[in-house]
């Protein structure tokens, strides 16, 4: 379907409220190539779910199981930085089945762009959360351990973006913190990025929805 970003968050809190009416936690998945708007539209429905209920909704991220910066250095991976490989995804795998299961508040962690790495323990899903919003790149992925997580998925969407939109985001976003120059940012998205957002389009077939953004940048 083909919808605006406001119209695609109104559909997604429908969906998510008729979910959390069952009597368990619920995982909703979120996924999509690299700057399709997936973290924002995924922040915004778990913003609507709390609004009528506090901690209804929780935001699970994958990027805080990007394999830390210091690992990569030393694999001679950080031009490939966001791939599939350069993640903890087993890691990831287990954590969503923990999350589904939990009882207690459980903590866990977030990337940031600020230092180019992890941050543990950077936020906690509270045990009343009936809702795990969780969002990523590579949430539905074919291929082990990556496979895993499309099962722990109650229902999952794939949002998709025009690639040259994407490609002018990426490049927005790399300069937004100043942390290298013009050209290597450039380089890295035509080397990773757009390789990673090719190969994220071919999973859009496991999802239960696909929606298309119409946006104009």
């Amino acid at each position: 379907m083909h919808l605006t970003p406001e119209a695609a968050l109104s559909w997604l809190v429908a969906r998510a409220e008729a979910l959390a009416q069952e009597d368990r936690r619920i995982a909703i998945g979120i996924a999509g190539g690299p700057g399709v708007g997936k973290s924002t539209l995924a922040a915004e429905l778990v913003a609507a779910l709390n609004a009528g209920a506090p901690s209804r909704g929780a935001l699970v991220p994958m990027d805080g199981f990007h394999i830390k910066h210091a690992r990569l250095e030393a694999m001679g991976q950080t031009d490939f930085k966001g791939a599939p490989h350069t993640f903890e995804a087993q890691a990831f795998v287990d954590f969503i089945g923990s999350l589904k299961k939990a009882t207690a508040p459980v903590s866990g962690p977030c990337y940031s762009r600020k230092i180019e790495d992890t941050v543990e323990n950077a936020f906690t899903v509270p045990a009343e959360a009936r809702v795990l919003v969780v969002e990523g790149n590579y949430l539905l992925l074919d291929e082990a351990p990556w496979s895993g997580v499309r099962p722990l998925l109650d229902l999952s969407f794939f949002i998709s973006v025009p690639r040259d939109i994407v490609a002018a985001r990426l490049l927005k976003r790399h300069a937004a913190e100043g942390l290298f120059t013009e050209e290597r940012n450039r380089a890295h998205i035509a080397r990773n990025d757009l390789p990673n957002y090719d190969r994220v389009m071919l999973s859009s077939d496991r999802a239960d929805v696909v929606i298309t953004l119409d946006v104009r940048e």
